[in-house]
């Protein structure tokens, strides 16, 4: 039987799917893409004889492709965190969703396969920005404060890898980058061994450095918004800039828009991580948005939507301010 793996291209995506092959070893075709491109599932072609392994990427976006390959006698596994909308029931389908705003993928298949390449899921947290959940996992493992830095760099690496128009705007394709470090049970040896790892993080240190030289666009009472320059790094660094903003000012909603090559915006938002929720739910209002509670995006915003975008990012976030503000004065002045 012929089968597809058929993830993200982000840190997530890989991660999880690292975990799974080195655990449950499977030759398999490949299919992946830039982290924006979330439609993956249409280019599995739906015939029977085949199964396929989806990870992190939406159902509820590649819900149509799903059925068609259900209908056709396909047998689908899929582990994603994203927002789903109804599972379909059917018996070649086995569901793994998991929408709760301090999970992701990675942590779906560390849960399945036992924990067996727990270091793996570390990095594929770290990379979803979500720390918590991180340590939460180190915990269990023997490793050094200076090993968890190293984990999370590279999980923030492989990450900002992901971002861009089209698969020529990153400086290596998720498929390949996957492939080199296919080999590697233990991702210290990775980081030890392939000079795409140096790179990779060296060159979001430099992109970041531009991002942190620029002011807000927007300040707001939940939040802030950042228009960032029609410039390649900005690109790039669009999803690293919003989760270190959100880890930053963890009382806060955070948006970063970069321009496409159309000269629409790019848009990456960023709940607070005090009340990681509203994001998926604010992107949704608009055509291509889509994400988790947590974090989500929308792949084309019209010019002219903008002021509306605004509008509707301060009401998304405006309780979380207003929370905040009621819970100071609730606890009165304080003392010195």
């Amino acid at each position: 039987m012929k089968h597809f793996d058929v993830f993200n291209g982000d840190a997530d995506g890989i991660c999880a799917l690292h975990q799974l092959r080195l655990t449950k070893p499977l030759k398999s075709l490949l299919i992946t893409g830039v982290k924006r491109n979330v439609e993956l599932l249409a280019r599995v072609p739906a015939r029977s004889g085949i199964s396929v392994t989806v990870l992190d990427i939406s159902l509820d976006s590649n819900r149509a492709a799903l059925l068609e390959l259900l209908r056709h006698g396909a047998e689908v596994e899929y582990f994603d965190h994203h927002f789903c909308g109804a599972i379909p029931e059917h018996p070649n389908l086995k569901a793994h969703i998991d929408t709760a705003p301090d999970t992701c993928t990675s942590l779906l298949v560390d849960r399945h396969v036992g924990g067996r390449q727990r270091l793996w899921a570390i990095v594929g947290a770290y990379g979803d920005n979500l720390l918590h959940a991180a340590r939460t996992l180190a915990a269990s493992c023997t490793l050094e404060p200076a090993q968890l830095d190293q984990l999370r760099e590279l999980g923030e690496s492989i990450n900002y890898n992901a971002y861009g128009e089209s698969e020529a705007d990153l400086l290596i394709p998720p498929v390949m980058l996957y492939e080199i470090l296919r080999p590697y049970a233990d991702p210290f040896d990775f980081l030890a061994n392939e000079p795409i790892a140096r790179t990779l993080c060296e060159s979001l240190r430099r992109d970041m450095a531009l991002a942190l030289s620029l002011p807000p666009d927007t300040a707001l009472a939940g939040g802030t918004i950042y228009v960032l320059p029609n410039e390649p790094w900005a690109q790039r660094v669009r999803g690293a800039f919003g989760n270190f903003l959100a880890t930053s000012s963890p009382d806060r909603a955070h948006a970063v828009l970069s321009q496409s090559v159309q000269g629409e915006y790019v848009v990456s938002v960023r709940a607070p991580l005090a009340n990681p929720y509203g994001a998926v739910e604010l992107c949704r209002q608009f055509t291509g948005g889509g994400g988790r509670e947590a974090a989500a995006g929308i792949g084309r915003l019209p010019h002219d939507r903008l002021r509306e975008f605004t509008v509707a990012f301060e009401r998304a976030f405006a309780d979380a301010s207003q929370a905040q503000t009621l819970s100071a004065q609730a606890a009165g002045p304080a003392t010195k």
